[in-house]
């Protein structure tokens, strides 16, 4: 029989004379990353590496560091990084539907945006002046007076013809047109012409012919003279305008002389201007065709000359680190805005806006993998931008509408950025292997381990990170008593007396939880006994079902027995993790053992309320029966196993051996000590395998057996290989230093067995037979009368079959 755990062995404590410090006052501040190094590799490796495809996934669990880690390895390797050139969309002149993305230099962006809004400030105050001025009036008034005088002379010469035949040139509603006339100079009417003789009305049509195509002529060259009157006008213009626009379009192209695509754009711009002359001149009102219909007066718009800056990198100090919070598909890639005038959504390339994706181009952008996965379109859009290295703002939703509506296409603009995507395990393994682009696009992978070794320099660390909590949350100072419980806390969330936890949210929220009821009871310090108080008041926060649920087991109705024996039963612990908070609970399983064919059979598969790992530790189970009691002989038997009270489903291995006792005691007919609780999973061979959750099992008995009345007889069995995970609360070592509670660690399921029964387990002996007086000896005797009773049956079937037939 295996020796009981000494309290020694249930609790590592922290000698509080390992720290040299008084308080955490003492202590210099604390910067870097506990506990890590396998992650911080891992992520110096992936930001110095600039090659395609070797963007960043940190996972790890919730609160082990990762956002922390990142922000503050950036923030210090982005301000000596070089600072990425500014971008813009400019209007482009020879397609408007896709605006023109234009690179300048650090800040340069804005000072062109200055520099053309200037540009028409001034051009919408000196054009007009040219077109008001002396001498334009003198030129413009120049070349009409000598159309108006080409037009009269044409006109008067013909006139002068037609009086002379007798002709004149009348207006009508058609044009022009010549008609005979009287000598009184009237036109002459068409009764008149009908009464005429034939030889004159043939000689005014004749004449009227000739004069007829002479004033065509006449018109026609009016008409050519005043298309050559509106050319020269638009020269003049042209001429007047470039004088007051060319020298500034000329200035802003010398200024920007290294950068072609500005210079092309600038001529655009010019060209541009001097075609649109009339929207720079100034604009008469015009008078509605009703009165009371008042229109708006129509301005002319300048916008396509203006400069859209889509980012502006003047104010940063090292290449840009982006955070996206919320990395929706517009939030990511950018939006093209719209605005509703008239009734009619209406854009323009001055409404597209950047996204987080521009901001940190050239730089890192960080974003959480779950965020980024539950936001349509993000995800694959976001793949497709790094591995073409360009990003396009995009209207996602046109391909979806009924009717496709004309839309702006923005030019695409180059893409280099580090990505880092910051999640949980499942979904870094989930992508992994599901998404052949997602393992060519995020080939570093930066884990972060919830747990780290407990050694000297860890528990320090830990005193540093709790001076560093206090001084950024201004909290009471810790004392050596109180780092000493903080590092305990960090054993029992590791579950191993030799690690501790690196899930520092947790340990933050118990800095501040001691700080307050310290702060309550009017401390200047943060104590040992402030910690345990701040344990347990999270605790009585949060074990309302705990409670609850052990009332009912004390009331009965919910029957788990701490005392006396019985055959076939056994109490069994498991772990009912609420989120969070988890703790044990007993579970009371029975077995029934009878003659027959059957097997094992276990009731809760047979329910369908049985997992797979627990359907494999039934098949273990049965197993390891035929490998040890049917080594010489078959054995027949048929036997339930059963977790009683229970309407929900089982999963596990953790009971397998509390299952195991159960079967056996029901075989051997030997009662099972009630005031004992098992946990432990173990092989086909019948060895004790450790299992999860073993501080939570030993405390949930403990406390059941404590309400019942402890009477030193109350213990737990558990793996052997589970004693490093023991980091007890107080009220247990307490009980197993006076003797009141005892932890059996076993290694092999006969000695759970010997304490269970109080018999020794016997050994199998060369001839395949146990020691008679062991438990293995009942066993096996009491199979061999199942196996015989089965046989016998048999036979008896067997004959009575053939004397049926005789």
């Amino acid at each position: 029989m295996p020796d009981k755990l000494s309290a020694d062995e249930l609790y590592k404590c922290c000698d509080p004379d390992v720290f040299t410090f008084n308080t955490t006052d003492e202590l210099p501040t604390f910067t870097g990353t506990i506990g890590q190094e396998r992650a911080l590799n891992a992520l110096d490796f992936g930001l110095g590496l600039d090659s395609t495809g070797f963007n960043i996934f940190i996972l790890g669990e919730n609160g082990t560091g990762k956002m922390t880690t990142i922000k503050s390895i950036l923030s210090q390797r982005a301000v000596n990084e070089p600072v990425p050139q500014d971008w813009c969309y400019v209007y482009n002149f020879k397609d408007p539907d896709v605006p023109m993305a234009i690179s300048l230099g650090l800040g340069k962006a804005t000072v062109f945006q200055k520099d053309m809004e200037e540009l028409i400030k001034i051009l919408r105050v000196e054009i007009p002046k040219v077109f008001e001025s002396k001498e334009y009036e003198k030129q413009k008034n120049r070349i009409m007076e000598e159309f108006q005088s080409k037009q009269k002379d044409l006109f008067s010469s013909l006139e002068n013809e037609a009086e002379g035949t007798g002709f004149s040139i009348r207006k009508t509603v058609s044009g022009l047109m010549i008609v005979p006339v009287r000598k009184t100079g009237e036109p002459l009417t068409e009764e008149e012409y009908e009464m005429l003789d034939e030889k004159t009305k043939k000689k005014i049509e004749d004449i009227g012919k000739i004069l007829q195509e002479k004033l065509n002529d006449v018109v026609r060259a009016v008409r050519e003279g005043e298309k050559l009157v509106k050319e020269m006008l638009g020269k003049l213009e042209r001429e007047a305008a470039l004088a007051s626009v060319g020298h500034l379009i000329d200035e802003l192209k010398n200024k920007y002389k290294e950068h072609e695509n500005i210079t092309a754009y600038l001529k655009e711009v010019n060209e541009d201007i001097l075609e649109h002359l009339d929207d720079f001149k100034v604009q008469e009102e015009q008078v509605p065709s009703l009165p009371f219909m008042k229109l708006p007066k129509a301005e002319p718009t300048f916008t396509r000359y203006t400069v859209n800056v889509l980012v502006n990198n003047k104010d940063c100090k090292g290449a840009p680190c982006v955070f996206e919070s919320n990395p929706t598909y517009y939030n990511l890639f950018g939006r093209i805005e719209h605005k509703v005038q008239y009734g009619i959504a209406i854009t323009d390339f001055s409404m597209i806006k950047a996204g987080s994706l521009h901001k940190a181009n050239g730089g890192y952008i960080v974003i959480n993998a779950l965020d980024l996965l539950r936001n349509i379109f993000a995800y694959d859009a976001l793949k497709r931008a790094v591995r073409n290295g360009e990003i396009k703002i995009e209207d996602v939703w046109e391909q979806y509408r009924l009717i496709s509506t004309t839309t702006l296409k923005p030019e695409a603009i180059p893409l280099n950025v580090k990505v880092i995507l910051v999640g949980n395990p499942y979904l870094y393994y989930l992508l992994y292997n599901l998404d052949e682009e997602y393992r060519e696009l995020f080939k570093v992978k930066a884990d972060f381990d919830s747990r780290m070794e407990r050694t000297d320099e860890n528990i320090h660390k830990y005193a540093s990170f709790v001076a560093m909590r206090c001084r950024d949350e201004k909290l009471l100072p810790f004392d050596r008593s109180g780092i000493a419980k903080v590092v305990e806390f960090g054993s029992r969330l590791a579950e191993h007396q030799g690690k501790l936890s690196s899930r520092f949210s947790d340990i933050a929220d118990l800095i501040i939880e001691a700080h307050y009821w310290a702060s309550k009871a009017n401390s200047d310090i943060v104590r040992g006994e402030h910690i345990q108080k701040a344990l347990n008041e999270k605790i009585f926060r949060t074990n309302r079902i705990e409670e609850r649920l052990r009332e009912m087991i004390l009331e009965g109705t919910i029957i788990i027995d701490t005392a006396g024996e019985k055959v076939g039963q056994v109490n069994s612990l498991a772990v009912l993790d609420l989120g969070d908070y988890s703790f044990g609970k007993p579970s009371r399983i029975t077995a029934k053992t009878y003659a027959g064919k059957a097997g094992v059979v276990n009731i809760e598969r047979e329910t369908k309320m049985s997992g797979r790992i627990h359907e494999k530790a039934i098949l273990i189970i049965t197993n390891y029966l035929g490998s040890v009691y049917a080594t010489k002989r078959p054995i027949s038997l048929s036997a339930s196993i059963t977790f009683e009270q229970l309407y929900e489903m089982v999963e596990g291995d953790s009971a397998t051996c509390a299952e195991l006792y159960a079967l056996l005691s029901s075989i051997a007919g030997v009662p099972l000590k009630q005031n004992l609780a098992v946990t432990g999973s173990m092989d086909q061979n019948g060895d004790v395998q450790p299992v999860g959750g073993v501080n939570e099992k030993i405390e949930g008995f403990f406390e059941l057996c404590r309400l019942s009345g402890l009477d030193g007889t109350h213990g737990v069995i558990i793996p052997g290989k589970n004693v490093h995970n023991l980091m007890l609360k107080k009220e247990v070592i307490d009980a197993v230093k006076e003797g009141k509670f005892s932890i059996y660690p076993i290694k092999r399921v006969e000695e759970g067995l010997e304490i269970l029964t109080g018999i020794p387990a016997g050994r199998l002996q060369e001839d395949g037979t146990y020691t008679e007086g062991t438990i293995n000896h009942l066993i096996a005797k009491r199979l061999t009368e199942i196996s015989e009773a089965v046989r016998e049956k048999k036979e008896e079937e067997k004959e009575k079959g053939k004397e049926e037939e005789g």
